[in-house]
């Protein structure tokens, strides 16, 4: 039986650096609210650094709740795809080459996308992480957390269902 030998671990983490940065720039609007999203193996956590263009009161001050709750949908798709990527750009086939090329599959549609401000959010950076609950060839379901100093004290959250894209396209 012959043993193929596993890929360096440099090549795989070049593989998945590429994807996540060619996934990420696929959406203006991340960029446009200056949205990062940090790496560690196969868990994303989405950044939005602090910008004055980001408060809606500014007598509290406090973030506006369209760019957190954009925030939380922008996380929850990227993560959603991450997931569903994840195999493909592990097994470094032929689609892991078109996905680095920037040649990604469609993004995950917003269905329905519910979300809970917990409290005001502060001038500050803030961070987020998507918990895809399913992820199937039809829909998917994602729970995202935003939180600012302290994990265990999220100021939104959210829930979204998602339509996947056609994999036959």
């Amino acid at each position: 039986m012959a043993y193929k030998r596993p890929e360096p671990v440099q090549v795989v983490k070049q593989r998945r650096d590429a994807a996540l940065h060619a996934l990420v720039h696929s959406v203006p609007y991340i960029e446009f609210l200056g949205i990062e999203f940090e790496r560690r193996g196969d868990e994303l956590t989405a950044i939005m650094p602090f910008k004055d263009e980001l408060i809606g009161n500014p007598m509290l001050p406090a973030l506006h709740g369209g760019a957190t709750a954009a925030f939380l949908e922008m996380t929850a798709i990227i993560g959603l795809s991450w997931v569903s990527l994840w195999d493909e750009i592990e097994t470094g086939g032929p689609d892991a080459m078109l996905i680095e090329a920037g040649q990604l599959p469609r993004l995950p549609k917003t269905i329905d996308f519910t979300v809970d401000y917990l409290r005001s959010g502060l001038p500050r950076d803030a961070y987020a992480r998507a918990q895809v609950n399913r992820s199937g060839r039809r829909y998917g379901s994602v729970h995202v957390e935003a939180w600012q100093d302290n994990r265990a004290r999220p100021f939104a959250q959210a829930t979204g269902h998602f339509l996947m894209p056609s994999r036959d396209d």
